[in-house]
Parts: structure tokens; sequence; C-alpha cells
């Protein structure tokens, strides 16, 4: 099934006609997962032997040799005895990375076929492509693709010193490395050069490509770099989303947001192994 990808995941967007003995199925109730009383994710036969109906669903592609789909649960589906539904933000710990990240893609898929059943111009009924992930309108032609979000997200460093800051929705006392989404016309390097310093007001250079994660929250994709400090005072006045920045000592880090799940946690724990520590 994955005809010879190096990837174990092979996207897809026709279904097959055969989808084998056991798919796998990922059902969502708005964004939230349908999942065992466990936070396991429930097979089909279990699924079907509850006389679930989905209001639509749609093929994601084939993981190693199984078929794997998504559902879109009724608006007033209430969850059996034995189940319950989940925001993916509150299965990391429960699903396998791997699974979780095809949760994610699923979401995705599921949402932007609920929200394009009709064209945004003239209004009719949108129809699905056969030949990529699109819908488009009969009459204005214009196809609609699922929707993604780019957004940087940058280790800045000065030394030994990091820049981390803290949102006003972040728990308390947490801090983290910058964000912000990429604008029309510019380059994620630019972004983080934008970025920085609309937020606290620090200049950098040598902004160099680190990786990159999908972040199904509601729908981007994270563009992660590092950056060296160029000139400027952290200067949080000018952001009402920042609460408070600054540069902090591999030594004498704040507290951060736990675990290794998000490509901001990765940022942090490439920086303080580079200079001989260890991530608490």
């Amino acid at each position: 099934m994955n005809d010879g990808s190096p990837l174990r995941f092979v996207p897809g967007h026709i279904a097959p006609e055969d989808a084998g003995p056991a798919p796998r199925l990922f059902a969502f109730l708005r964004r939230e997962l349908l999942v065992t009383a466990d936070n396991a994710l429930p097979s089909v036969a279990a699924i079907d032997a509850l006389g679930i109906e989905a209001t639509r669903t749609q093929y994601l592609g084939a993981w190693e040799d199984t078929h794997c789909f998504s559902a879109e649960l009724p608006d007033d589906f209430k969850p059996p005895d034995g189940f319950a539904t989940r925001d993916l933000r509150m299965l990391f710990a429960s699903l396998e990375p791997e699974l979780h990240a095809l949760a994610g893609r699923a979401v995705q898929i599921v949402e932007w076929d609920r929200s394009h059943q009709f064209c945004g111009a003239c209004g009719i009924p949108t129809e699905p492509s056969s030949s990529d992930r699109s819908r488009s309108c009969p009459d204005c032609a214009v196809p609609m693709y699922p929707r993604l979000s780019p957004a940087m997200i940058v280790a800045v460093e000065r030394g030994d010193e990091i820049l981390l800051g803290r949102g006003g929705n972040f728990p308390p006392g947490i801090f983290s490395v910058l964000a912000g989404f990429v604008e029309p016309g510019e380059s994620a390097e630019e972004a983080v050069i934008r970025e920085v310093y609309e937020e606290t007001r620090i200049v950098v250079e040598d902004v160099r490509y680190f990786g990159s994660q999908a972040w199904p929250f509601p729908n981007s994709l994270m563009l992660g770099f590092t950056a060296r400090y160029a000139s400027g005072t952290v200067n949080t006045d000018h952001d009402e989303e920042m609460e408070t920045a600054d540069f902090f000592h591999v030594d004498n880090l704040p507290t951060t947001f736990p675990g290794n799940i998000s490509i901001s946690q990765w940022l942090m724990e490439d920086f303080v192994k580079r200079h001989g520590k260890n991530r608490d």
C-alpha cells in the first residue's frame, strides 16, 4: 500500500474499494476525538457495533498496511458509556506519537471538509476533486485546499543566555521561546526578525533553520529557527500579547512547559545540550 514510499504514512484522498479487515478511524465531535474511557483509539468494529453514524467521512491515506479515515460526528452526538471525546491536547500522553500526529492531520481534514461544503463566493455546493485534496465550486472553478498557517518559532541566543518570554495566556510562571505567524509576502526568516523585534525590541542575526512540526491547534505548521542576538534592550511595552521577556542564563532558566512533545521544547533541549547541560 505504501508503494515503496520511504514514509510510513502515505497520504491519499481517494478511498480504496477494499479498506481491509481493520482500518483506522479518527472520529471527531467538532475538534474532540472519540476515544475509549482509557483514552485509546476505538476500533472501527467497536464504533460500528454502537451504530454511530457519521455526518461525513474522509480518506486520509495508508499507515503501512492500514487504511486510515476521519469522520465528522453529528453536533448532537453523545458519547455512549465507555467512550468519551477529548481535545487532542489532552491526549499527548495517551496516544503514541505517530497516532497522535495522524489524529492531528485528521482533525484538520475534518474541519476543512465541514467548512468548505459551499462556495464562499456564490454559495452553491462544492465538489471534491478527484486529483488532489481540494474542493471546488462548479461555477467559480476555484479550488479550496485545507488551510495551513505557517508560523515561526525561534531560540534567540546571546552567548550562554536564551531569550524567553511569557504571553498573557500562559499558565502562571511559565516561559517559552518566541513565536508568531508568518505574514503574506514575507519569508519565514523575515518573520523571525520582525516578530522578535515587535515583541521585545531585540534585533537578531544569523537566522538558521532548525526543524518543523505540524501543530493542529488549529492548523499551524511550526517552522523552528535559531538566531543570535545583534543589538537592543528587551522591551515588551510595544506588544499587547507579551507579558514579559528577558535573557536567561543556561544555569538559571525559568520554568518552561514540561515534557518533550513540541518544537518549543526541542529548541530548549538543543540549547541546554549545546551548553553542556541537561534540561530538567
